[in-house]
């Protein structure tokens, strides 16, 4: 009795095992496990088939202006999808070569958002103040010259990305960054945002926001 109890929990674990890759990242990734804060997070898919949103993502129409529809591409920055931001999670953020910067103000970011992102809200790039201004782009890894501008030899690779695709957060962010001088090349966009990273059933973290230094 003993062994067809150990064998049954066996059968179990294989059919578990089976189950919880049964909705992959992509055919050949399962899922990719990533630094959260310090904490090991793995980013897959959630297994449940039947799942359904039901939260405020689940809303299809929001008042424009100002949630309005952005077009694909934006100020010469590339656009990337779900698979592009999770390359650039595992090879750029995982490294230490690139930022996955959360748009959002800090009550929304406080919330719910992507796995290794921190939060720069787009009213940080909005302020004329060559404080901040010095202050965000050091922590982005640019470096102050005498003249006034910046080295970004240096700077940071960053993928900016808000709620989704009506959000205008990311938007006004990379705007203000490409504004204040900080390379377009050095940017992509997760144009659509949260809210279709969630509809793919994709990991989502919760924890206290990094914000930019005043």
């Amino acid at each position: 009795m003993k062994k067809f109890a150990v064998a049954l929990l066996a059968l179990a674990g294989v059919l578990y095992s089976s189950e919880k890759v049964l909705v992959k990242i992509t055919k050949d990734t399962p899922y990719v496990t990533i630094k959260d804060n310090g904490v090991n997070v793995k980013i897959s898919r959630i297994q449940d088939t039947a799942n359904r949103l039901t939260d405020d993502f689940t809303r299809t129409s929001r008042l424009c202006p100002p949630h309005c529809i952005p077009p694909i591409k934006l100020d010469g920055v590339k656009t990337i999808g779900e698979l592009e931001l999770i390359d650039f999670i595992k090879n750029k953020v995982y490294k230490k070569k690139g930022i996955l910067v959360d748009a959002r103000l800090k009550g929304a970011y406080r919330l719910e958002t992507i796995p290794g992102a921190i939060n720069i809200p787009f009213t940080v790039a909005q302020v004329d103040s060559k404080k901040i201004t010095d202050s965000l782009f050091k922590a982005l890894g640019a470096k102050p010259k005498a003249d006034g501008t910046y080295d970004f030899s240096n700077a940071k690779d960053l993928a900016v990305f808000c709620s989704g695709l009506w959000c205008i957060s990311s938007v006004k962010l990379i705007k203000g960054l490409i504004a204040k001088g900080y390379p377009k090349d050095k940017i992509v966009w997760y144009r659509d945002g949260l809210q279709a990273w969630k509809l793919l059933g994709l990991t989502t973290v919760v924890h206290k926001a990094i914000e930019a230094k005043k």
